[in-house]
């Protein structure tokens, strides 16, 4: 029996999530270890936030681009946007 769409999506959502906690768990395990990660919760949050919508953007909006060397750009064009984000809301690059 073939799946029906919905439960994929929340398959490949679920799978997102997890992956989203699991690399929040790596600035989490570097604060046990060392006083130079200093994060709080709000860090925590936005930083999920962040890596679930880049994850949900490139789920339901890039992988519906057809011809491979767009989907190359695309993908390109969201992770360079997320780390400028990133490193603006780290150490105000811009401001």
């Amino acid at each position: 029996m073939i799946p029906d769409n919905s439960s994929i999506v929340l398959k490949k959502l679920t799978y997102l999530f997890v992956a989203v906690l699991s690399l929040l768990l790596i600035p989490f395990a570097a604060m046990k270890f060392t006083d130079e990660v200093q994060w709080t919760g709000s860090d925590f949050l936005v930083a999920g936030l962040m890596l679930f919508s880049a994850g949900v953007v490139h789920l339901f909006g890039i992988l519906r681009i057809k011809i491979a060397k767009y989907r190359w750009f695309a993908s390109l064009i969201l992770i360079v946007v997320f780390l400028l984000i990133w490193a603006e809301l780290a150490v105000g690059l811009f401001g």
